[in-house]
């Protein structure tokens, strides 16, 4: 009995004398998804493309001026001159589809860049963060990778980390 109540007193002090590890975790998606160097990225392009379709509709509308032109002279073109006409029409729609694509695509990748340097610098502030206020872990979890399936909501310092992200943001500008 005695020798049991020794194997329990040593394992109850050396429980005791373990660290307890300061660990928490942040909601990703929330955090990007409203850190505003994010936000002010997508107002940027949402004006890029705007501005990109207008353009482009511009232009579709040009085209298509010059496409009914081109209907309305077919009755008076020899069909020698009719099939020259169609296929310089037809190039250039295919060139200016080309355009487009290319213009879309170039847009597409500059956004995708710039937010994923954002998610790099939320990932290296995330690591400052927890460095600067002791904490052994922070955990990440999102609706796309829920690594962390429950934790007690004060140890969800999404709201934190935010904060702290916007206003480090906002000192830079």
């Amino acid at each position: 009995m005695r020798s049991i109540i020794v194997v329990f007193s040593i394992c109850l002090l050396v429980s005791s004398c373990q660290e307890s590890k300061k660990i928490a975790f942040i909601d990703r998606t929330d955090v990007i998804n409203n850190y505003q160097a994010k936000l002010d990225i997508e107002e940027r392009f949402k004006l890029k493309n705007e501005n990109f379709i207008k353009r482009r509709d511009s232009l579709g509308r040009a085209f298509q001026i010059e496409a009914q032109d081109f209907q309305l002279k077919l009755n008076t073109l020899s069909d020698k001159k009719a099939q020259e006409l169609y296929q310089q029409l037809d190039q250039k729609q295919k060139l200016l589809q080309q355009q487009f694509q290319a213009e879309q695509q170039e847009l597409q990748n500059a956004f995708n860049t710039e937010i994923d340097s954002t998610i790099a610098r939320v990932k290296r502030f995330v690591e400052k963060y927890g460095n600067e206020n002791g904490y052994d872990y922070i955990f990440g979890t999102s609706d796309a990778t829920s690594t962390i399936m429950y934790g007690p909501e004060e140890e969800n310092i999404s709201k934190d980390v935010l904060e702290a992200l916007n206003e480090a943001y906002g000192s830079k500008e």
